[in-house]
This record gives C-alpha cells, structure tokens and sequence, in this order.
C-alpha cells in the first residue's frame, strides 16, 4: 500500500509526525494490520513529546491482531513496543513483566538486557507497589482510534515528506559502529563511532557498574549497546556524555583514581582484582616516594628480594671495564645473579618500564640464569624454575 511505503520512508528519515498520519490513513483502509500498528507505535514513542499512551494502545492492538495470525515475529515485535511504551509511562513492574515475555519468546534479542538494567534501575529506587498490573494477552477494547485519518493525508506526502529528508544525517550502520576507548589516572574515555545519532531520541545511562547507549536507526530499529559490568566501579555524577555528528563521546570518572583498568568490561567483583593498587603507567602519575618496596616469594638463600631495589641498583652500577680488567665478578653480583645484569641485559633492561624490570630480574635470579621474562603478570605468581638447555642437568650445590 502507497501510504505505508510512504510511512515507513518518513518512520526511516526520522519524520515520525509525518509517519503517524501516514500509517493513520494506511489503518483506515487495513484497521487489524499488526504491522501497521507497530510501526505507529514506535513513531508516537520516537516522536517529541512522545505518546507513550497511543504507542502503547497501538502495541496492544499488534499483539492480539498477531495472535489471532499466528504471527510469532509480530506478536514478540508488539509485546516488546508495549514493555518500551510502559517505560515512558513509568510503569516499570510492568514494563520488566513483558521484556521477560520478548527474552522467553526470542532469548537472542541483544536489546533486553540494556533495557533490564534501565527498568531493574528504576524500580530499586521505587518507594511505592511494585505489583505487576499488565497481562501477557492485552484486554481486547472497542476501536475508537484508528478510524479518523488526516484529511490532508492523501495530499501531504509530496510536499511534507520530500523536504524532510535533505536535513536527515547518514546514519551509520549497526554492524559497521566500531567503539575506542582509553584511559589516564582519573578517567576513563569512551567512544562510539556512530554518525547520525539523534541527540533527542539518544538515551545514555550511566551507572556506577554500567554503561549503556541507545538510539533509533534510520532503519526503523534501535541501536543498544551495553557494558556490564564495567571493569570497576566509577562515580556517575561527575562523569559525562557528548553527542556529536560523528561519534558520542563517554568520559566516565573513576572511583578510585590511579587504578588500571586492563579491559572496559569485568567477570569479576572489583574487590578481588589484584589491579586495585596498580597505577596506570602514565607520565601523569607520581611515583609514591613513601610508599614500601613489594617484596616476592623466592628460594634464595637471603630470603624475599626486593626487585625494585635489585632493578634500581643494576642501573645505577657504572658502564666501566673494572669487571673485566680484574678478572672476576663481585660476589654482590654472583649471589643476585651474576652478570646478567651487564651487556645486552642492561640494554634491554634501561628501556624497559617497571613491571619489566621487576620479571626481568626475578625470572633470572631464580632459574639461576636459564629464564629471562619480560611478563611480570606470569612471573609474580610463582617461583620461576631452573631450566637448563638440552643435554645439561641442574644440580643443588
């Protein structure tokens, strides 16, 4: 039908007044059309101000007409537009009830999650009933709506949809949006590279262990990304947002300034990071000048090593010949590694950042010169074994 393909052309170019007449009048002629009911709804949600009230009457007619077809992917289309326009309407017991009936009915919907987060959100902060109201199956009601379209509908698309378009940006597409982040001391910066997001219709919810971005397509659909949990908690009200024509900008402000998030997301409660007392390896930290040296378990007859001392000593013992020109190696040296710490070692230990360093030495020291490792995350956790080359066998001396 013409005036359909006509609302669905504005539904797409983000001229939802224009597709709400236009659907009106393909409904005067196909008043059951589950289609058509949906596609209403999400204009009267999308719309400015949004009618949550008509979104949600249109969505409960799609449901039944879809049932009565057999039309599974409809009926799970209109039972979701229903819990979003219960959202608006600050219905949220209801609202979690039937995103719990979309996720039974289509569990690889990638949306409900961001949108259980929102509504979970809200009723933890509601003081009054939480009792759900709404049923699966709408109550059937007398059509009073759809049967007064527009006057003017058959002869406004020419002259009002035509000109909407030009303004209407190139929207990037779902699968081609890529996201960037990075970070500093303080704060965690966060990308989205989207052109085309609707600053109006966007929404940007930002929780002390969440994230989450969504907004129409031109496509008719919505966009939804989520991250939960994020890596560590952050502090809400002093972290921002900004949408621009070409990417949305996220800067989240972190609860504990100088910890190092290794990832945007998390598996694990924070608490049980060993990252929590790590600093991020910027030039914008300050080394903690009172803070202790670390020590690690070791099988060296001195006891524990500290490896930040060792490391701090080995560069600082002078680039002479001394060593050489008497013949022999300082017992200092012997005991903590011998010469390890001299020629091409130094070179790649001068440039190296402290966790290096620390893996570096460690490594060598306990293999008693048959490892050297520049991961400090593997190193620490254990002693690092002798591993002689083939065909020679360590001894205990």
């Amino acid at each position: 039908m013409d005036q359909a393909k006509l609302g669905a052309e504005a539904l797409s170019a983000g001229n939802y007044a224009e597709a709400i007449k236009l659907y009106t009048a393909a409904l005067a002629v196909s008043p059951t059309s589950p289609d058509y009911l949906i596609k209403r709804s999400t204009a009267y949600q999308r719309t400015s101000p949004a009618d949550y009230q008509s979104a949600l009457a249109d969505a409960d007619k799609a449901v039944l007409s879809a049932q009565k077809r057999g039309k599974r992917e409809l009926i799970v289309q209109g039972q979701f537009r229903r819990a979003i326009a219960l959202f608006g309407l600050e219905r949220y017991p209801d609202c979690r009830f039937l995103l719990d009936v979309v996720k039974r009915m289509d569990p690889k919907d990638k949306s409900i999650p961001m949108w259980e987060s929102k509504v979970n959100t809200k009723i933890s902060a509601m003081e009054g009933s939480t009792d759900v109201t709404v049923k699966e199956t709408p109550e059937e009601k007398e059509d009073t709506t759809v049967a007064s379209p527009p006057k003017k509908a058959d002869t406004t698309p020419t002259t009002t949809s035509t000109p909407a378009q030009p303004p209407a940006v190139t929207q990037t597409p779902a699968d081609k949006i890529r996201h960037d982040w990075y970070q500093n001391n303080d704060k965690v910066y966060f990308t989205l590279l989207a052109k085309g997001v609707p600053k109006d219709k966007a929404i940007i919810d930002i929780q002390t262990r969440s994230l989450s971005i969504s907004f129409p397509l031109q496509s008719s659909s919505d966009f939804d990304f989520s991250l939960e949990p994020l890596f560590a908690e952050i502090d809400p009200s002093a972290s921002t947002f900004s949408i621009m024509s070409t990417k949305v900008e996220v800067v989240l402000k972190k609860s504990q300034p100088g910890q190092k998030w290794s990832a945007l997301e998390s598996n694990e409660p924070v608490a049980n990071k060993s990252t929590t007392t790590e600093s991020v390896p910027s030039s914008i930290l300050q080394p903690a000048t009172t803070q202790k040296a670390p020590s690690y378990p070791t099988s060296s007859r001195s006891g524990p090593k500290n490896w930040d001392k060792l490391a701090s000593e080995a560069l600082a013992k002078p680039k002479t010949g001394d060593s050489k020109s008497d013949g022999k190696i300082e017992e200092e040296e012997e005991d903590e590694g011998g010469d390890a710490v001299n020629g091409f070692f130094k070179k790649l230990y001068a440039g190296a950042d402290a966790d290096t360093r620390r893996a570096m030495m460690k490594s060598f020291s306990e293999s008693n010169g048959t490892a050297l490792s520049t991961n400090w995350e593997e190193v620490k956790k254990a002693k690092v074994e002798t591993n002689p080359p083939d065909g020679l066998e360590a001894k205990k001396w």
